[in-house]
């Protein structure tokens, strides 16, 4: 019997190979094997190709089963074979947008580094033998055990130990691909997480006016990107561009290249499963070295800095803290390097970290927000793509169009003047001249409007670019958390512990959709403005260029 699955987001391709799948869709698969975080399968209009494996659940044919004492089902088949749950693409999908989630921040376990440029610098790369964690950056607070196991209510141990290996009746996702299993939210779920939290890696999560939100970092700051200058190695074989970064906390300046970013970044989604981390700016294989691309990318990198330095979680994170504190000391970045790639704190492991308010939240509330900001997310990508579209064609025709059509009239305007000079009339002279000049007014309005695009336009397209990739990481946020409310709602007679450790999910998952909105209503606000403040800088410029044109007529009486 051919293998089919369940469509849970909509994903349109973009790519040759790829094919569109639209939510509730039955799609058939031709293999269960991930390449590279895709399935290959055939869609209900008969057209086959690759899509997002984490945008599918795969559908298998129920177990049949015996009911223990507790009310749970045991199956009598065997344990599906262990599966690796690491992952790992070269080719990352989240670099493609929203259609394709997989890479994203949702899949906290997955190793998602975006690959590099070219090789680590010899000062950067780490070969040897790991070797003991070292105590990190600054003194460490002392470390104490963590386990999913929460406070006792009622009863003796001996309930407890009961209670505890019930939770291993919780029946397990068969889909070992989804993303629930492969963040970790599923182990924690289960009470199978277990690590050493320090005081520094806690993180919290309050009660605020309209619902849980991130505890606000008491020491913000900002970090400024430099232009970039090209640099060599090897002797000029090799060359580079380095990025000088200056955090306003230490006021120290960094060098960093781009392949030092991709790594945080690998490091930070493999650390954070439901924390929207925002995407790097593409790479590029040819042209790096153009003027227009290192622009673009470091505009990029701008905005990728300012929402992680804005993000109460992400900013103090201590890998990310190395990442702008550690300069040219070799062997201090080496140590924090390795303590990063040997963090326990992944996967199941992050939600130990994370406090909540004392009062649980309601899990029909939650899954009726989440289905909301679904519905929202899905919405503001259309939209995305729609103003996207709409202004880079505006922007063409400026640079284009426009240009071309002033010039054309402002070089009409200069012959008209050529054809009157050949009166040799002197009461002409003057209107001559003035008609030369509303010639040459006209091209240089053809200039205003080419080099305008970038001023009021690129901005907003790259605004809009950074927010795909925030809307690409929510559809693998948002499958953790249904894939924990579901598991509860499966074992309505298993409570406790498994609904304590859902209602950590379910307020981290929140409390980041609220991180989202309000940095949206910033960000939108912040660059709307700038946008119409240049429109009307740019009309006013158009507008003295006329005037001036204008007053020659005058003049030249």
């Amino acid at each position: 019997m051919a293998l089919r699955a369940r469509v849970l987001y909509d994903f349109h391709s973009e790519n040759p190979g790829e094919i569109s799948i639209t939510e509730n869709e039955l799609v058939t698969l031709f293999s269960e094997e991930e390449l590279e975080g895709w399935l290959e399968g055939e869609n209900s209009r008969g057209e086959a190709g690759l899509f997002p494996a984490s945008y599918v659940e795969i559908i298998r044919d129920k177990i049949t089963s015996n009911t223990n004492n507790n009310g749970f089902s045991s199956p009598k088949t065997k344990a599906l074979p262990p599966t690796q749950t690491s992952f790992t693409s070269s080719d990352s999908p989240s670099q493609r947008g929203l259609g394709a989630g997989s890479g994203g921040s949702g899949g906290g376990s997955f190793h998602t580094s975006q690959g590099s440029d070219d090789d680590w610098d010899d000062d950067w790369d780490d070969s040897s033998p790991a070797t003991d964690a070292p105590q990190g950056l600054g003194s460490s607070p002392p470390l104490y055990p963590v386990t999913t196991s929460l406070p006792a209510r009622r009863g003796n141990s001996q309930q407890h130990q009961q209670q505890a290996k019930s939770s291993a009746t919780v029946g397990r996702n068969l889909n070992r691909f989804s993303t629930f299993v492969k963040s970790g939210g599923e182990a924690f779920l289960l009470g199978e997480a277990s690590a050493f939290v320090k005081d520094g890696d806690r993180i919290c999560v309050v009660m605020g006016k309209h619902g849980p939100e991130w505890q606000e970092d008491p020491y913000p700051f900002t970090c400024t990107i430099d232009d970039p200058t090209k640099q060599t190695k090897f002797k000029g074989m090799k060359s580079y561009m380095s990025y000088g970064l200056t955090p306003t906390h230490t006021n120290v300046q960094v060098n960093r290249r781009y392949k030092h970013f991709d790594w945080l970044y690998a490091r930070l989604v493999e650390r954070f499963p439901v924390i929207s981390v925002p995407h790097l700016p593409e790479k590029q294989a040819t042209g790096r070295f153009e003027e227009d691309f290192i622009s673009k990318r470091r505009k990029g990198l701008i905005w990728w800095m300012n929402h992680m330095t804005s993000h109460p979680v992400l900013a103090r994170c201590d890998v990310f803290q190395h990442f702008l504190t550690c300069g040219a000391d070799e062997k201090a970045w080496k140590q924090g390097k390795r303590k990063a790639e040997r963090d326990e704190l992944v996967g199941a492991n992050f939600f130990l970290t994370i406090s909540t308010p004392a009062v649980p939240l309601d899990l029909q509330e939650v899954e009726s927000k989440i289905e909301g900001f679904k519905t929202f997310t899905k919405k503001m990508d259309e939209n995305i793509v729609v103003v996207n579209t709409s202004i880079n064609e505006f922007a063409r025709k400026q640079m284009s169009g426009f240009k071309k059509e002033y010039q054309k009239v402002g070089q009409s305007f200069k012959l008209l003047a050529q054809a009157f000079e050949l009166d040799q009339q002197a009461y002409s002279v003057g209107l001559n001249k003035a008609i030369s000049y509303t010639g040459e007014a006209y091209e240089a309005i053809g200039e205003y409007f080419a080099e305008q695009p970038r001023q009021d336009l690129d901005p907003i397209s790259d605004l809009l670019d950074l927010y795909r990739g925030h809307l690409a990481n929510f559809p693998d946020i948002i499958h953790v958390q249904k894939g924990a409310l579901t598991k509860v709602k499966d074992c309505p007679k298993q409570e406790g512990e498994l609904h304590d450790r859902c209602n950590i999910i379910s307020c981290a998952t929140l409390a980041e959709i609220q991180h989202f909105h309000r940095t949206r209503v910033r960000d939108f606000r912040s660059q709307m403005q700038h946008h119409l403040r240049q429109q009307i800088s740019f009309f006013q410029k158009i507008t003295a260029k006329l005037e001036d044109a204008l007053q020659r007529y005058d003049d030249e009486q």
